[in-house]
């Protein structure tokens, strides 16, 4: 089954960071990253760049309105995510042990819903 694992920091203390403490941090990821691929369980993940890049997009009326940011004003900021495959939720949350950024925040483990396609669709 795949597990999506959300990393969530807080922007203004990662920025606080030493350029070492940064590096060292994100080569940490990359070994994860590695560690993961070679076990057979990571799938995808990326890091995302900071909120003030961001855009959210609602259809209201049916017509898009775009803001400025991330949806909501939260203390943790969305900062990547990892889709792992995981026996169930007990392995996802080991695995999701090993992602170095829970250190500095959270990372929310959720299972992924699977779409039935209507053989029609083909």
């Amino acid at each position: 089954m795949k597990y999506l694992c959300l990393v969530y920091y807080d922007e203004t203390k990662m920025e606080k960071l030493s350029q070492t403490e940064w590096d060292d941090l994100n080569q940490e990821c990359i070994a994860c990253v590695e560690g993961l691929s070679a076990s057979g369980h990571f799938i995808d993940g990326a890091p995302l760049m900071t909120t003030d890049t961001a855009l959210s997009l609602r259809i209201r009326n049916e017509k898009p309105l775009i803001t400025d940011g991330p949806f909501a004003e939260t203390k943790e900021q969305l900062a990547g995510f990892y889709m792992l495959e995981a026996r169930d939720m007990n392995d996802a949350l080991r695995l999701a042990q090993k992602i170095p950024p829970a250190r500095y925040g959270t990372v929310e483990v959720r299972p992924v819903r699977e779409l039935k396609h209507d053989n029609n669709d083909r």
